[in-house]
């Protein structure tokens, strides 16, 4: 079994009041947020930063401190099993212009409430309610 490490980012940003999460629409039709293997030599957070400028075209992001989720799965890729973890950051932009890569086929500002719809996996939705319980504790999102 083949192993993976990865690093991303739930993205919101402040749009009169209210907080909107950014996920992404993957070629094989599941709704995530940024992410992407970590390179040799690179940091977590550098993985971040660059993943979200090279999948979205943001640049402009703040990395909350005291966030870090880890998740892990299995998938099947060419006949091969691997073992994958990911670990994700809570990240704040002012941008809201998005220019996809061609790793990705769409993409959506939403509520929580549309966000937690519209992600496909629950380790995504559950890492999403403990980012979303941090911005309720620090006043920036509002029950």
């Amino acid at each position: 079994m083949r192993y993976e490490r990865s690093a991303g980012a739930v993205i919101f940003r402040r749009n009169e009041g209210r907080v909107r999460y950014l996920l992404l629409h993957y070629p094989a039709g599941h709704w995530d947020f940024v992410k992407g293997n970590i390179e040799k030599g690179e940091s977590e957070v550098e993985t971040v930063r660059r993943e979200t400028e090279e999948e979205t075209g943001i640049s402009r992001i703040k990395i909350f401190e005291g966030f870090r989720e880890e998740i892990s799965y299995k998938y099947r890729r060419d006949n091969e099993l691997i073992h994958k973890e990911v670990v994700f950051y809570l990240a704040e932009t002012d941008e809201e212009e998005v220019s996809l890569s061609y790793e990705h086929t769409g993409f959506k500002w939403l509520s929580y409430e549309d966000a937690m719809k519209t992600l496909t996996y629950e380790n995504a939705r559950e890492v999403l309610r403990k980012a979303r319980a941090l911005l309720l504790k620090l006043g920036i999102e509002e029950d």
